[in-house]
């Protein structure tokens, strides 16, 4: 399937010069609860003025080059009445939209889950489009234990993604296709290996089936470690080299760019292990970058804590993990970085690296 005009372009965009994407599409139960986990009352106005924070952080479009949204968001305004969305398009940061319906129990594999949304989406896209949104998510998940996942549970959401993907493209949208293997379980990291590879290659035969068009699509799939509960964690270039080994065995060059996502790894982890598989030698052809939810935003949430004094402070601790993820990408991330304020940006300063 020939690419559709414009597709190419926005997912290259999304992913330019180091550039990466900040996931704020937790759904109202999500977020809610890591507001409440931190005494902040979750309603409408404060996740509005959460995701405001992020997105006015100024100088933040040097780093980030797509915000994904969530339903409630791509429809508020901002506390001076401007839709959430103009503020990032004003800033050059491509605005796209979480479509999937969640995960539900899959019938006949217990203990597993397909991700739901399918009915209807064609229409919903259409709406996100016209809203604004120039790109789309959808995300399945895939648990590690004694027998699973099952050949069931990897072909029911690999072709899920798959249709997905090419309504998405239909609709002018970019998908963005998330395949989680999830970090939970006592599983070894070659384990994590081994059914990360088994979930890609069902994936891309299914968009080949599908007829999407690789280049107008990114991958979003999990770094390949141990399970949280083993007790082995392996050391963060072994999880590069593994990781990097997967994507060349499983995800055809055709694609532009993988954006990983963080997993339930702290910031900093996710970071060094981000920079270790872009400092790797060997051929990689597709961009390798981020679409980080909680190791982009813990720290700015911990720092603001529903304080409106505390707003610049906490976009300084986002702006510096965005500009650390962002030496990452480049391989240019070092340790040192840590200890740095970055810079800090002034209102309406557009900042210059180290």
């Amino acid at each position: 399937m020939p690419t559709m005009p414009g597709l190419g372009e926005t997912a290259r965009a999304i992913i330019a010069d180091g550039m990466g994407i900040l996931a704020a599409d937790e759904t109202v139960s999500t977020i809610t609860k890591r507001l409440t986990a931190r005494a902040i009352e979750s309603t409408a106005d404060s996740r509005r003025a959460y995701r405001e924070l992020l997105f006015t952080t100024p100088g933040i479009a040097e780093f980030i080059g797509g915000t994904i949204l969530q339903d409630e968001t791509i429809r508020q305004d901002s506390a001076a009445g401007t839709p959430l969305i103009e503020l990032l398009a004003d800033r050059g940061i491509i605005p796209g939209i979480k479509v999937d319906a969640g995960v539900r129990p899959l019938a006949g594999a217990p203990g597993e889950s397909i991700t739901e949304g399918l009915d209807g989406l064609r229409e919903r896209l259409a709406e996100y489009r016209e809203l604004g949104a120039r790109f789309a998510k959808w995300r399945a998940v895939f648990v590690i234990r004694a027998g699973l996942p099952s050949a069931t549970c990897i072909h029911a959401n690999a072709h899920a993604l798959a249709r997905y993907a090419a309504l998405c493209q239909e609709q002018g949208l970019v998908p963005i296709v998330e395949p989680e293997v999830l970090m939970d379980g006592a599983h070894a990291l070659e384990r994590c290996e081994d059914v990360t590879g088994r979930v890609l290659q069902a994936v891309f035969n299914e968009l080949f089936v599908a007829r999407v068009a690789l280049e107008g699509m990114l991958l979003k799939p999990n770094m390949i470690t141990a399970g949280q509960g083993f007790a082995r964690q392996a050391p963060v270039r072994e999880v590069a080299e593994a990781t990097l080994r997967v994507l060349t065995h499983h995800v055809p060059p055709a694609v532009p760019g993988v954006v990983f996502l963080s997993g339930g790894q702290d910031a900093v982890l996710a970071t060094k292990h981000l920079n270790a598989i872009n400092a790797l030698e060997g051929p990689k052809p597709w961009k390798l970058s981020f679409s980080f939810g909680r190791a982009l935003q813990d720290e700015a949430l911990e720092t603001w804590r529903g304080r409106s004094e505390q707003v610049p402070a906490a976009q300084r601790a986002f702006h510096h993990r965005a500009w650390c993820d962002s030496a990452a990408v480049l391989g240019a991330y070092t340790a040192d970085m840590e200890g740095e304020p970055g810079f800090a940006p002034a209102e309406e300063a557009h900042p210059t690296h180290h």
